[in-house]
């Protein structure tokens, strides 16, 4: 309870801040309840890395801005009189996804949502600011242009880590829809996951405000809250045959076994092992002795630089099965099908058999 209270009296100035800024006091704002909610969640947090990255420099890049800062967002779609686009110059830090982002009177125009495959995706009301911001930044398409014409095991030392960035629930619930995993020729994809019809948007599930996942909802089909307990296969996919857990941990496990071949396959055939750390980009590193540590050169850490196209692939989707910590909910069987796909690449890679994992 003390937690709480202070946490309710320190977000207070913000509130002040936020409806005085609206012309209204906070006794007589309609939407106090909300505006405090909000002011407690990540959305809000101007001091989380999502949104303080960018202090030291004191200017947010125009392609981060509009995802970062509710400045850059409206630039993004022309909402404060400017052409729709990337801004013209960097927005100032200290923004954060604020109220004019989801509830901008222009947001109800956007009907269609830009993707990095390409593609475009219908969207309606406030889903268009969720999917703008939560659809990544790369997808299939990055990942073949940079591999297009070489051979898929020959190590090319130009060739660098693709990230599809964070947070990418959108790009999960998707799936071939968006075609923002790297989607291998000849196989198909789930496309979006329309779940059911009380769940048919990110608002559906997710408290716009708070950012809390509504357990109800999830209760009005499954018999219980924890997403990670529901399962909606009867198939095994992890070799298991455990169809009491969760579908959540046939995906890690899955994930866990790509992860092993891709180690083996970075020692075995690309000739230098690898190390991943989660903390610090560029994420996979070299271990040219194989002593377990990141190598380091004057310094600092050394980049993995022994890439190879087939190996890029499965790096990509093991990182964006991951970067969505809702996968299990959002597309699961897509997370499974690039599990699968990458780990069925690898292996042939390696000269053996995938066993253990199913599709």
């Amino acid at each position: 309870m003390r937690i709480q209270s202070f946490l309710l009296w320190s977000s207070i100035p913000f509130i002040f801040a936020v409806v005085s800024a609206t012309g209204q006091s906070p006794e007589r704002a309609p939407n106090i309840e909300e505006i405090a909610q909000w002011a407690r969640s990540g959305h809000a947090n101007a001091h989380s890395e999502s949104f303080a990255h960018w202090n030291e420099a004191g200017e947010i890049p125009p392609v981060c801005s509009t995802c970062h800062s509710g400045a850059g967002f409206r630039s993004l779609y022309g909402f404060d009189g400017s052409e729709p686009g990337l801004p013209q110059s960097p927005i100032p830090v200290g923004g954060v996804v604020d109220c004019d982002t989801c509830h901008n009177p222009g947001l109800p125009a956007v009907t269609q949502v830009p993707l990095p495959s390409g593609r475009e995706h219908p969207v309606t009301g406030a889903e268009a600011a969720c999917m703008t911001c939560h659809q990544g930044r790369a997808s299939g398409a990055t990942v073949e242009a940079a591999v297009a014409g070489q051979a898929g095991d020959e190590v090319n030392p130009e060739l660098r880590f693709i990230n599809p960035h964070y947070s990418i629930a959108a790009a999960s619930l998707l799936g071939s829809a968006g075609a923002l995993g790297y989607q291998y020729p000849g196989k198909l994809y789930e496309p979006r996951f329309l779940h059911a019809r009380p769940v048919a948007t990110c608002v559906s599930c997710h408290e716009p405000h708070n950012l809390t996942v509504a357990e109800e909802t999830c209760l009005s089909c499954h018999n219980t809250g924890d997403s990670r307990q529901i399962r909606i296969s009867r198939q095994s996919y992890d070799g298991s045959g455990n169809l009491q857990q969760g579908i959540h941990a046939d995906i890690a496990a899955n994930r866990q076994r790509l992860f092993a071949l891709m180690t083996d396959y970075a020692r075995d055939v690309a000739g230098t092992p690898m190390i991943y750390d989660a903390a610090s980009h560029p994420y996979f590193f070299s271990d040219h002795n194989g002593d377990g540590l990141v190598d380091q050169r004057e310094g600092a850490p050394v980049a993995y630089a022994s890439w190879t196209p087939r190996l890029l692939k499965a790096a990509y989707n093991w990182k964006f099965v991951g970067a969505d910590g809702g996968i299990h909910v959002h597309n699961p069987h897509y997370a499974l099908e690039l599990l699968f796909d990458s780990a069925e690449d690898l292996s042939t890679g390696l000269g053996r058999e995938l066993t253990d994992m199913a599709r």
